[in-house]
């Protein structure tokens, strides 16, 4: 049984998917919440994201079955709020090989492991995704996974808060650079950009890929393998776009209002980041982005650009999750992970349940901080942290 105490007032640093999700599900479960950003909601990576509601590809056991999870969390929040239904969308991603390479492998991995996964020829692909230009599928075909999808950010992350504070919670936005104030070795809350503190009993980073800095300032390393890069949002078209598409040289995903999302590795390779840490993108990255758009859809439509949102993607060092108390700082937890789209809901609900409750979650014992350590493969909950444990 843990002997930590029930929370009685919890700080939430950011105001992303997983800031939000976690402050909604703190302030469900009972707890007194306050929920601090530095600038407005939804302006870090979750504004900036492509999206993509998926377990797509090959992963650890635990990983793809938290991604499951994750996606059911969706599902269920689709059926009891009709009104999500604009802006969370489960029409189907398609997904084809480069030159050179072969998606049969993982084809063969997803269906292994009884993802709703279909090998679909060049021939068929109109039938599935009459969205899609059938002529720029690899010749071998294409991997088309009927139960994934999409959710609009800016759209979702309002309504989280929403839901959240009328469960009571206090929400500060435009806080400036928000720090976790910690003395004698524990968390006591945050002190904001105007110098103001907020007592806490428990404290929540959730400041996406500024998280490693930020433990770091504290003592804390965490591995980080996070990104600048950038998507690209084009002004509405005349022309319906339903499925996602994650194709070899562009990514792309439709918007509520008729617009598109694009991305694309080669395209976040050519970030320029200055001096002042500000980024400057290519031109040709954001016309390159353009005409692949373009070509993986059905007719060509001309495409053109409404704006570019650049920054940091968080990627934890392994790629997969940390999520959970932070051993060395007592009353301190963080979530910082890729994929923060699909994963929001879930970690949110299963981390307030934990500070909550102080009962450790086994759906997150493979994606603690303390996997990127040596030592004993137990937890266990005193006063808020963990033991040492190894291992997202």
């Amino acid at each position: 049984m843990s002997s930590t105490p029930p929370a009685k007032h919890v700080v939430v640093i950011g105001g992303g998917i997983l800031g939000a999700s976690t402050c909604m599900h703190l302030a469900r479960g009972g707890a007194e919440v306050t929920l601090v950003t530095a600038g407005p909601l939804a302006n870090g990576a979750s504004g900036r994201s492509i999206a993509w509601l998926n377990s797509s590809g090959a992963r650890s056991a635990e990983y793809h079955y938290l991604r499951m999870l994750a996606i059911d969390r969706y599902r269920t929040w689709s059926a009891h709020h009709p009104e999500s239904r604009s802006y969370i969308r489960f029409d189907g991603a398609l997904k084809w090989a480069g030159p050179g390479e072969t998606f049969r492998d993982t084809f063969a991995f997803e269906r292994s492991t009884g993802y709703h996964s279909l090998w679909v020829d060049r021939a068929d692909v109109a039938r599935l995704a009459s969205d899609v230009n059938a002529e720029a599928v690899a010749e071998e075909g294409a991997i088309y996974n009927p139960g994934e999808g999409w959710v609009n950010m800016p759209d979702f992350i309002p309504a989280l808060v929403a839901e959240a504070t009328a469960c009571g919670a206090n929400i500060i936005e435009n806080a400036g650079d928000v720090r976790v104030d910690v003395q004698g070795g524990a968390a006591v809350g945050v002190i904001l950009g105007d110098g103001m503190r907020l007592a806490a009993d428990q404290v929540v980073l959730a400041t996406g890929g500024e998280v490693p800095a930020q433990l770091a300032a504290l003592g804390v390393t965490v591995p980080d393998a996070t990104p600048a890069a950038f998507v690209l949002f084009t002004d509405p078209i005349d022309f319906e776009v339903k499925t996602v598409l994650n194709t070899p040289r562009v990514a792309v995903r439709p918007t509520p209002d008729g617009r598109l999302v694009l991305d694309a590795d080669w395209a976040e390779q050519s970030v320029i980041v200055e001096d002042d840490g500000s980024f400057t993108i290519p031109e040709g990255s954001v016309r390159g982005l353009l005409d692949e758009a373009s070509k993986v859809l059905a007719g060509n439509p001309r495409l053109t650009a409404q704006k570019v949102g650049a920054g940091l993607k968080p990627i934890p060092g392994d790629g997969e999750p940390v999520v959970g108390p932070v051993p060395a700082i007592a009353g301190l937890h963080t979530v910082f992970t890729h994929s923060g789209a699909t994963l929001g809901l879930i970690l949110g609900e299963l981390l307030a349940e934990e500070i909550i409750t102080g009962n450790p979650s086994p759906v997150l014992k493979a994606f603690r901080l303390e996997r990127f350590n040596t030592g004993a493969a137990t937890e266990t909950v005193s006063t808020g942290a963990w033991a040492p444990v190894s291992q997202s």
